[in-house]
């Protein structure tokens, strides 16, 4: 499977490491207007065996594969023909709708992947929904690392006792785009304040982006996210109140079973003291902590599940891109 890669950020750089790790991928082409070819071999994990280095100014070596880099600010300008770049993986937050989104296929590819929750692609995530993807779709978007993170625990939770209303807390790890000292804000105030320093309220779709990927659970779950002072690891907080009564520890050997089970390497299970930082470079999408957790009545619990940001999420990319390629119909 020929991969390109538009924006080579962080998510744009795991996809390509998570890719590369295997020997049914390739990375075609790569394209970020932002950044050039030096930046992108400093950005790229340094435990990559092969290695990466710069040839020039339009080419990065991935050991000793040359891959051609462009600098369009138009997705339509992107040779992707050329390149044999069949499956695009969109990590630039300007192109998440599917209008915007198939100026790709416009420039000759053949399917789009958006890595961001999207207001019209269908959204798939891997242990959760993606049986349901058609050859017919040519865009399609793998939401957020917390909807991930969140869809497969609420799946096993909604499948074996059902689900009536929940509240999600969401605690994500800095990002990019905040200040690491105070300084006059972009958008709003509390976008001011250094990260290193405050939980901030933020805002996110990934409650609302769950009820599309799980259809019965449109509508049943609010989300209240902050900002918080680590890294790189996030965690989400998930009160539950469930149509079926049940204890904590049924609920826990439910989780237990799928983990080992249909959502082994998805889903996690760990009862031992652990800290978030133990799961950085953890390629699973959700790991649940049931010493953290508890029954709070009959039919009321409270579940926590942290993830390795965009670590696990990435791998989900690429799995959901290789699940598309078995079905493919071009």
């Amino acid at each position: 499977m020929k991969i390109g890669i538009n924006g080579f950020g962080k998510i744009g750089c795991l996809v390509a490491f998570v890719a590369l790790q295997r020997d049914d991928f390739e990375i075609a082409a790569i394209n970020d207007p932002f950044i050039d070819t030096d930046d992108m071999a400093f950005m790229f994990p340094s435990n990559y065996a092969p290695g990466i280095t710069v040839k020039d100014s339009k080419t990065l070596l991935f050991g000793k594969k040359p891959v051609p880099v462009f600098a369009h600010s138009n997705p339509e300008e992107i040779p992707w023909a050329e390149t044999g770049a069949e499956y695009i993986v969109e990590t630039i937050s300007d192109f998440t709708d599917k209008e915007k989104a198939a100026a790709h296929l416009k420039a000759g590819a053949k399917k789009v992947i958006i890595c961001a929750p999207s207001e019209d692609a269908p959204i798939f995530v891997v242990g959760v929904n993606e049986h349901e993807y058609k050859p017919e779709l040519d865009i399609v978007s793998t939401a957020s690392c917390t909807t991930n993170c969140l869809a497969p625990l609420v799946k096993v939770i909604n499948d074996e006792f059902g689900i009536v209303e929940g509240q999600v807390t969401t605690f994500y790890s800095i990002t990019s785009s905040q200040m690491n000292v105070e300084w006059p804000p972009v958008k709003e105030w509390k976008g001011a304040r250094a990260s290193p320093l405050d939980i901030l309220s933020s805002c996110t779709g990934s409650a609302k982006a769950v009820g599309k990927v799980i259809p019965a659970l449109n509508g049943k779950l609010t989300e209240s996210p902050f900002l918080v002072p680590t890294v790189n690891l996030s965690a989400v907080d998930l009160t539950v109140r469930l149509e079926n009564v049940a204890t904590y520890d049924q609920i826990k050997d439910a989780i237990k079973e799928e983990s080992q089970g249909k959502l082994k390497g998805i889903l996690g299970y760990v009862e031992d003291a652990v800290y978030t930082r133990d799961f950085i470079v953890d390629s699973r999408s959700s790991i649940f902590y049931a010493k953290a957790g508890i029954g709070l009545g009959k039919n009321l619990v409270r579940l926590v599940a942290c993830y390795g940001n965009e670590w696990g999420y990435c791998t989900r990319v690429v799995e959901l891109i290789a699940h598309m390629a078995k079905t493919r119909a071009y």
